[in-house]
């Protein structure tokens, strides 16, 4: 989740902005929509595999061991793009971005049934990982400031409920269907997303010359460093951390790159992530508390489904109703939670503006 936060600090993302009024136009709220449904099914993607990976595994014919990497190379792929996404919407245009990594997100996902799972994985979760900050620019391009905190809140919901409710959908397919579904489900979904957006989004002439002026050297640094952690976090206590020679490489990779690209950020005249933004408060401590959600939401989400399915026997399904229970609170405490601050912004909307609001 903070990545996602550093990344949409970098820039803004190249679209247009939303006429100044009080109410977007339907044109707008479809785009919103559209954009909303690519990134829950990219949050959705990160834990729909967990109930079932027992399954998958024993389907590709692969152990514990190979059957992690089916999530660790999706999240590397994810975690690589999110910063990345702000210099290449400008590059190609915001709309045919976008556009262009919703079908290559279907087309990936279907291509996962296949022996090169793993591989299809990282390039699914290199798409999807376009689909998440592009919503939320979304919302602060498309929407008039009034309207802002409705589009927020449905981000929120998308980005928090989705993980929660992965593995229940996940287990609930494969004991049904197969596990060849779970990669299926997303094809419904984006062939809706892309015409919405095709239909909604303005027209832009590509920026290839921009490819010139890009920090290369922040971009490798950061691609490779941010993929040596993220395989350090997820395999290393499998492979008893430093123990494993691999990982320890691994780890001085990480801490190496990702060093140079601090340093290269805070240098260069165009940085690829203003990480001089963590340095005001407000921004900074926004940061911070989604690190912990993150840490807090996401490591039970993949903890919780393990210890079902390897110590307890649970089948696929079994893990997706119990967890199913943990998705329901965040569920009603962010909606009670929206309707409170809507209503909250409609009140001092009113006082500002001394007239009637139909909220």
């Amino acid at each position: 989740m903070s990545d996602i936060a550093v990344a949409l600090g970098s820039s803004h993302i190249g679209t247009p902005s939303v006429a100044h009024a009080d109410k977007a136009s339907l044109t707008a709220w479809v785009a919103v929509l559209a954009s909303m449904i690519g990134a829950f099914m990219a949050i959705l993607n990160i834990q729909i595999t967990n109930a079932s990976l027992l399954d998958i595994e024993g389907g590709i014919g692969t152990g514990v061991d190979n059957g992690a990497w089916i999530s660790t190379s999706y999240l590397i792929g994810e975690i690589v793009v999110i910063p990345l996404t702000d210099f290449l919407s400008k590059v190609f245009s915001f709309r045919r971005y976008i556009i262009a990594n919703a079908i290559l997100f279907a087309t990936f996902s279907v291509a996962c049934d296949l022996p090169s799972m793993i591989a299809t994985r990282g390039l699914q979760g290199f798409a999807g990982g376009v689909l998440i900050p592009m919503a939320f620019t979304m919302v602060l391009t498309k929407l008039p400031k009034a309207q802002q905190p409705v589009g927020l809140a449905m981000f929120a919901l998308s980005v928090t409920f989705a993980p929660a409710i992965g593995p229940t959908i996940g287990g609930y397919l494969t004991e049904n269907y197969g596990w060849q579904a779970i990669f299926f489900i997303n094809t419904v979904p984006s062939i809706v997303m892309v015409v919405a957006l095709a239909l909604t989004l303005e027209r832009e002439p590509m920026k290839l010359s921009l490819l010139r002026e890009g920090d290369w050297a922040g971009i490798t640094t950061m691609a490779i460093g941010l993929s040596a952690l993220q395989t350090v976090l997820e395999e290393g206590n499998k492979d008893d951390w430093f123990e494993s020679p691999f990982i320890f490489r691994l780890a001085i990779a990480a801490a190496v790159f990702l060093t140079a690209f601090v340093a290269i950020e805070l240098s260069v005249e165009k940085p690829l992530v203003q990480l001089r933004l963590l340095t005001r408060r407000n921004y900074g401590i926004g940061v911070l508390s989604n690190v912990l959600v993150g840490f807090a939401l996401f490591g039970t989400v993949y903890i919780l489904p393990q210890y079902l399915g390897q110590v307890q026997r649970y089948n696929a399904e079994q893990i997706g109703n119990v967890l199913a229970w943990t998705g329901l609170p965040q569920l009603l405490l962010i909606s009670t939670r929206t309707a409170s601050d809507e209503a909250l912004r409609c009140a001092l909307y009113r006082g500002l503006r001394h007239r009637a609001v139909r909220c």
